[in-house]
């Protein structure tokens, strides 16, 4: 049961995240095309690990990561008055590099279609 729980809220932190980010007017997070990949949260909902990737690479996740954890007291703050939790969890970023994975692979995956619709 409390599996649900930590799963819901940790759909919940990541959206409420994701419009925080948004209003940040800091430098490393506004001018970047970020995404919030999942958030884990511990079962105790006294932890989240918030994984953060960038369209433009891990060099630019790192880069903003730096500006989230310099707003990690405004942005849980925010989560919490807008969530109502009686614990807001402490918010650890990490880069990620899924996004830019992600657009390798279809990358690759289109080049190969196109051979083999040019043999045909």
């Amino acid at each position: 049961m409390a599996g649900y729980k930590a799963d819901r809220v940790s759909e919940d932190i990541k959206r409420e995240i994701i419009a925080v980010m948004r209003e940040l007017k800091d430098p490393r997070v506004k001018d970047k095309m970020l995404t919030v990949v999942r958030v884990d949260v511990s079962h105790d909902l006294s932890y989240a690990k918030v994984y953060v990737s960038a369209l433009d690479g891990i060099d630019s996740a790192k880069e903003a990561v730096k500006g989230l954890v310099s707003a990690t007291g405004k942005i849980r703050h925010e989560v919490g008055s807008r969530l109502r939790l009686r614990k807001t969890p402490e918010l650890k970023f990490i880069a990620d590099d899924s996004v830019a994975h992600g657009i390798e692979i279809f990358e690759k995956i289109k080049s190969v279609t196109r051979e083999s619709d040019n043999e045909n």
